[in-house]
């Protein structure tokens, strides 16, 4: 049997992914002995029955599967301490691993059934060369195959619960704030359809709605509540269990019972007047039905990708809603939820009927801006088009409907800055 290790998880614009592995050593160790070269990792991803995954190869091609399984590529190791910091020597070696779209034998989670699941990542570390110690001993062959621990920062801000609703009740995740003062907004966050299920975690880890609780964007809204509700199937589930098109959800009246129930928790520190309200491709389908249904509750909505057909929403409705500040994101080579059956023409009757501040960011293509993910050539990657919430939850929606800036009193504003001036 080998020694421990521990794991560092890192929520990514594509999801979690274990961007670290901290290995304690038998001596201290110092940065120029320590080399990638040095060690050798695998892994195998794997149910809670201890059986390797078979899994699709990508996200874009379901159908073609294999053994989760195989060799990662260490980027960088250096002494450390056991938090993983870069240190000129230390008692543990940490191993910077190379993870991403390209890489999902990083990911800690999986598609299972539909829905993405945490899994059990075995990896076995193998020292394949020397490293001299402090001591003058030199360090061989150590092994490392027992996990005794993760750390993932990002997502230990947020605190889960249960609402009481007992026709359908529903878990979530929730951040308090750490900053402003007085009543705080609150921000309502509605996942996608591959984030329900049982394990709130999967709803805010998922995808990146953990930056939602960065210095950043807490900033902009000067400190604000953020609320991650579960469904156990999928938003856009009428009652029949199946996608179509009705335009209904089994799930309006107890999300509703949850929001209220929570905002009651928190009676002495939310805002009521600043409830905002978003969500991406299921949960933008049930951000625009929330807002149908309680027109005057929220103070603005975000819905991104929304799967709310332009066709199940009658004129009627339009009126309903086109004094609600809405900002709309969307790519054009979406072809999951496509643009021109669901968010333009809705978009273009709420203009149309005479809405005063409904904004649209409509994107070419999703593409990496930040340099955190290259493609094989070293290009900035490029997502599938469905992926817009990764521009709105990084608040990288700036432009209009007609490429334009948005202004607010004479001043340029993004996605968030702009929530964050809504009040009912």
């Amino acid at each position: 049997m080998g020694s421990i290790y521990y794991t560092i998880t890192e929520v990514t614009d594509y999801g979690p992914f274990i961007t670290k592995l901290v290995l304690p050593m038998r001596a201290v160790v110092k940065a120029e002995a320590v080399k990638p070269a040095c060690f050798s990792v695998y892994v195998e991803r794997k149910d809670k029955q201890g059986e390797v995954l078979l899994l699709p190869k990508s996200w874009t091609e379901p159908d073609l599967k294999a053994p989760s399984k195989g060799y990662g590529t260490i980027l960088d190791a250096y002494p450390s301490g056991i938090d993983g910091a870069r240190g000129e020597e230390g008692a543990f070696v940490t191993l910077e691993m190379k993870h991403g779209p390209l890489d999902p034998l990083a990911a800690p989670i999986a598609p299972l059934n539909g829905m993405n699941e945490y899994i059990v990542s075995d990896y076995r570390i193998t020292q394949i060369a020397e490293i001299a110690s402090e001591t003058g001993e030199a360090l061989t062959g150590l092994v490392f195959d027992r996990c005794a621990g993760n750390t993932a920062k990002q997502a230990e801000r947020f605190l889960q619960g249960i609402s009481s609703f007992q026709a359908e009740p529903l878990n979530y995740g929730y951040f308090v704030p750490q900053t402003g003062n007085g009543k705080r907004p609150l921000l309502i966050w509605l996942h996608g359809g591959g984030e329900g299920g049982t394990d709130p975690a999967i709803a805010y880890t998922g995808n990146n709605v953990v930056n939602l609780a960065g210095d950043d964007i807490q900033a902009k809204l000067g400190g604000t509540f953020v609320l991650v509700p579960q469904t156990r199937t999928f938003w856009l589930d009428d009652g029949s269990g199946q996608y179509g098109r009705t335009g209904k959800s089994k799930y309006v009246e107890a999300l509703k019972a949850l929001i209220d129930e929570f905002v009651a928790l928190n009676e002495a520190a939310i805002d009521t007047d600043r409830i905002y309200i978003g969500g991406c491709s299921n949960g933008g389908f049930m951000t625009m039905r929330m807002v149908l249904d309680y027109p005057a509750y929220f103070a603005a909505a975000f819905p991104v990708c929304e799967a709310l057909y332009d066709e199940v929403i009658g004129d009627a409705d339009i009126e309903r809603i086109k004094h609600l500040p809405i900002w709309l994101t969307h790519a054009k080579d979406d072809s999951i939820v496509r643009p021109e059956e669901t968010a333009v023409p809705t978009y273009e009757r709420l203009i149309k009927a005479g809405a005063k501040d409904v904004h649209f960011s409509y994107f070419d293509r999703v593409a990496d801006l930040h340099g955190r993910f290259a493609d094989e050539r070293g290009e900035p990657f490029v997502y599938h088009g469905h992926f817009s919430w990764i521009y709105a939850l990084n608040d990288d929606c700036r432009l209009d409907y007609d490429g334009q800036p948005v202004v607010v009193n004479g001043r340029e504003v993004s996605l968030m800055e702009w929530l964050a001036l809504q009040k009912k």
